[in-house]
């Protein structure tokens, strides 16, 4: 990897350039370590934005910002782009596509992977949204759909290209669902005159009783009505069995028939081989308060990777987004820059549940704060500030900025442009 050693200085390496690893990244003193960044990708992306690429409000270089630049002139600092292979905890060695390197201190924040619980036929034929490929993916597919209906003299088969089925009731789930329910009433009606819009069927599926089981009782119900107005077909406790391209198979013997399923019902911890069974639990490694692993004292994991071990606030892990791998992040480097200083003992790690919010549309979000709950016009504002302060570089913010205040008043969105062609799996 052509990374030279510095005899006084600890080696950490770092794999992931999430929210996590990125905040330990920037704040680990380099006086104290010699600090080797490696991600898959040479940039940083917000991923709770990534739905508004796939539904073409903005364009992917928007929500993403280049590594180096995040993090530049700085001394001891390497980033490296790199696929890792295999972990060897022995020789505290990592294996890459590029090299392998040694390390003094690991920290895993490999972040997350969409979770399709084994279904391989929901995994072929799905999409998924997980990163900005995918998520261009997904819109060349959605503009694909509608120039193929207008071809098709198939009422079937234009029907099954016009139905959008969303597997999961999350936040991403409820802010695609709404989004594309906004380009059917606002934008593609303009783009095909010559299509009978009012055919396109947008359905959310979820598998428990409620939309946003991770917010309050009182969000669920609003974003459940705001969807409604938006035309958006709602099921509930409607468990996905199966899909094979063409019909969506849940319990009780219902059936859609849809050409494009979107899977957002789940994520799990993108796990590196070389762990133990042992070390893992619910595709996540376990580590004890101080973030460390429960077998060796020099790895540590961060973000939706990270199972804390009998963490009765959270008995299930911590929440797998933004916040707590920020927050994790954050305490880590803190931390280790203290644990060299005489043996200084580390603290436990305390997570601040700061809230929860999703967007349903224009003028329309929720907001679950500790002791304040917002719905409407102002929790939509409140949405779109705290988005767009999190956003990584000025030019990013003022991008996105701008593309919200045009399509406030035009809903207009102008990147709707099929870039690189979405090619169908197909169906045997």
């Amino acid at each position: 990897m052509n990374i030279p050693r510095v005899n006084n200085l600890k080696r950490v390496v770092i794999i992931g350039a999430g929210f996590a690893g990125l905040q330990v990244a920037k704040k680990l003193r380099r006086d104290k370590f010699q600090v080797v960044l490696i991600d898959k990708n040479n940039y940083h992306t917000f991923q709770p934005l990534l739905y508004q690429v796939a539904t073409a409000g903005l364009e992917p270089d928007s929500i993403a910002h280049s590594i180096r630049n995040i993090i530049k002139k700085t001394k001891n600092f390497f980033f490296r782009l790199a696929i890792v292979h295999y972990i060897n905890t022995k020789k505290q060695k990592i294996y890459t596509n590029i090299g392998n390197l040694s390390y003094d201190y690991l920290i895993m924040a490999t972040g997350s992977v969409t979770n399709y619980f084994g279904n391989k036929n929901i995994e072929s034929f799905a999409l998924p949204m997980k990163s900005i490929p995918e998520a261009l993916n997904l819109r060349s597919l959605i503009l694909q759909d509608f120039e193929s209906a207008l071809l098709t003299k198939d009422e079937k088969k234009k029907m099954r290209l016009m139905t959008f089925v969303i597997v999961g009731g999350g936040p991403t789930g409820v802010e695609l669902a709404g989004a594309l329910a906004e380009m059917k009433k606002y934008v593609l009606p303009h783009d095909y005159p010559d299509l009978d819009i009012q055919h396109m069927n947008i359905h959310l599926l979820q598998a428990t009783s409620r939309l946003l089981d991770g917010m309050s009782k009182k969000s669920a119900k609003q974003a459940y009505k705001n969807l409604k107005e938006l035309g958006v077909i709602i099921w509930l406790n409607s468990l996905v069995k199966d899909y094979n391209g063409e019909i969506v198979f849940m319990e009780k013997n219902q059936k859609i028939e849809s050409s494009n399923v979107i899977w957002a019902a789940g994520v799990k911890g993108a796990i590196i081989n070389g762990f133990l069974k042992e070390d893992i639990k619910g595709n996540r490694i376990l580590v004890d308060n101080n973030l460390k692993t429960i077998r060796y004292k020099n790895i540590f994991a961060i973000g939706d990777v990270a199972f804390m071990n009998k963490n009765k606030h959270y008995p299930n892990g911590h929440p797998m987004t933004a916040q707590p791998a920020i927050q994790q992040g954050n305490y880590l480097a803190k931390n280790l820059n203290c644990f060299l200083d005489n043996n200084i003992e580390m603290k436990p790690f305390i997570y601040k549940n700061l809230g929860s919010m999703a967007t349903i549309g224009r003028n329309k979000a929720v907001c679950d704060f500790p002791y304040l709950k917002l719905k409407g016009f102002l929790a939509w504002i409140v949405w779109m500030f705290v988005h767009l302060i999190s956003l990584v570089g000025f030019r990013n913010r003022v991008i996105a900025l701008t593309n919200w205040i045009i399509q406030y008043f035009h809903y207009h969105k102008s990147v709707r442009l099929i870039i690189r062609p979405f090619h169908r799996k197909k169906i045997i």
